[in-house]
């Protein structure tokens, strides 16, 4: 008589943990089957964050945060990238980006831009490889052609109180660092003093959205002034718009580009400039990487 019987007629069966474990199936060809093969994790990888978390605020859940986790893009990834709603409200990155965040609790729009932008980067090669093809006008003779950069071969710069360069109008003593993690700048023509944040993806996506309205209805771009206005705290220690506004309007054009060079220095980013040599007349120069459709869009 066999245990199966005897389970049969007394009514007893043996626990889950009592069963020998089944072996596994394998196929006429050795190979396991396909629920098994899907089974695995989606990779993750760590990207370090230019700023390193030193200028958010003390309270803010990325303030001594040096590296955020991502996944690996999927292809349901691509489908966001793609979505052509999101692309026509301009989100589609944003959302991409959001997607991929391993701790949810990180909200694309609270990362300082630099940060982003490394985000952005890391995701790509996660995606595509570090292989950037894309066309690329020549400086010199003007000739369009494909040129491919390597994305791995990016830099970090930590940003923060910019060092003296010689022969350059920045003056290092001219700029304080405050404890709201803003510096105040001296203009070299005004005189006067500004106090300037660095920008979030919050302040990138509310000028992308006033830029697009403009357009809509047909007013006049002004890209440079917009920027500064969300740039500048405050004006001779005035926080008050109105006096912020004006000085804008009035700012000579030596303090605005001061402005926005001292800026570049002070915000934490990932540097993308690599040498470019021209294919058809030979001239070559350090340029800063393109970023166009072949992105995160590449034709192949």
């Amino acid at each position: 008589m066999t245990i199966r019987n005897n389970e049969d007629r007394t009514g007893e069966r043996r626990s889950a943990a009592a069963e020998p474990p089944p072996l596994p199936f394998v196929g006429d060809e050795g190979h396991a089957p396909m629920a098994k093969m899907l089974d695995f994790a989606c990779p993750t990888e760590f990207v370090d964050l230019p700023s390193q978390g030193r200028f958010y605020p003390e309270d803010h859940y990325l303030h001594g945060v040096d590296s955020i986790e991502i996944r690996f893009m999927t292809a349901k990834d691509e489908d966001i990238l793609t979505s052509k709603s999101l692309l026509k409200k301009g989100v589609a990155i944003d959302r991409f980006l959001q997607n991929i965040l391993v701790d949810k609790k990180v909200r694309v729009t609270d990362l300082l831009v630099g940060d982003k932008n490394a985000l952005i980067v890391a995701s790509r090669v996660t995606g595509y490889g570090a292989e950037y093809k894309t066309k690329v006008a020549c400086p010199g003779c003007t000739t369009s052609q494909e040129y491919e950069f390597n994305l791995d071969a990016s830099v970090v710069s930590a940003g923060g109180l910019p060092t003296v360069e010689k022969n350059t109008p920045l003056v290092a003593e001219d700029i304080t660092a405050t404890e709201n993690n803003t510096w105040l700048v001296k203009c070299p023509k005004s005189e006067v003093t500004v106090e300037l944040c660095l920008l979030t993806g919050a302040h990138e996506n509310y000028l992308a959205k006033s830029q697009a309205m403009k357009k809509k209805q047909k007013l006049p771009e002004a890209a440079l002034t917009d920027q500064l206005r969300q740039m500048i705290v405050s004006v001779n220690a005035s926080a008050d718009k109105k006096d912020i506004n004006k000085f804008i309007d009035m700012m000579p054009a030596m303090d605005s580009r001061f402005l926005r060079g001292v800026y570049d220095k002070l915000m934490p980013n990932i540097d993308l400039t690599q040498n470019f040599e021209c294919h058809s007349c030979g001239y070559e120069q350090e340029m800063e990487v393109p970023f166009t459709t072949d992105f995160f869009w590449p034709k192949q």
